[in-house]
């Protein structure tokens, strides 16, 4: 099976049109458009029922103590965990492609509810900025669906964003309500026919290069 994207290159920058936070002329960051980017696939194998899509992202700081710290940076040696940033399961075996905003298109503070996808293109689960911003008032909520990339501003570490679309041999997952990517990763084991990946790097790190 093949994954594509014309929103950037496999192992490239993702613009800032597709995070969540981009580099800031005062300050360290500001809202960025946040919209989903394009995906689209192919060749997936006879017998595949419906398709999974999965964005996370390895290299979040496993502890926060310096994160967006002034005068300190999160080394790069520092022990990593995943960040789920788009959870989409159930989509029908004739999608092929999503197109770029469609999931997504802004940032909502409180979040957007999981559930049915727009255009019918399935079940959304809930990110990792759930929990990320639970303690926060102005921002506190239920994020489903797609929201992009904001790693740490001082984080010496590149961040790379995995998008992983799975063939799966059943129609659904049988999710629902505030399930997550560890909850979808779970429903999937045993039915994957095949999965391809398409990753992309972002920084809001000056020091770092992005490559």
């Amino acid at each position: 099976m093949e994954l594509r994207s014309e929103s950037f290159p496999n192992h490239g920058p993702i613009p800032g049109e597709f995070a969540f936070c981009v580099p800031a002329q005062e300050g360290h960051v500001a809202m960025a458009p946040n919209r989903n980017p394009h995906l689209a696939w192919a060749d997936a194998p006879e017998g595949t029922k419906s398709f999974a899509i999965i964005c996370h992202d390895p290299d979040v700081p496993s502890r926060g103590d310096d994160v967006n710290q002034e005068g300190r940076s999160v080394p790069y040696g520092l022990p990593r965990v995943e960040f789920f940033h788009w959870v989409l399961v159930d989509v029908p075996a004739d999608v092929s492609e999503i197109a770029a905003g469609a999931h997504c298109d802004g940032i909502t503070p409180h979040g957007k509810a999981p559930g049915a996808a727009p255009q019918g293109q399935g079940v959304q689960g809930i990110n990792d900025y759930t929990g990320w911003f639970a303690g926060d008032a102005e921002m506190a909520g239920d994020y489903g669906g797609y929201d992009g990339p904001c790693p740490p501003w001082n984080d010496e570490r590149l961040h790379h964003y995995h998008f992983t679309v799975y063939a799966l041999d059943v129609e659904s997952l049988n999710l629902s309500g505030n399930f997550g990517g560890k909850d979808a990763l779970a429903a999937i084991e045993g039915h994957t026919l095949a999965k391809a990946r398409w990753i992309g790097t972002y920084t809001l790190n000056p020091k770092v290069k992005r490559r």
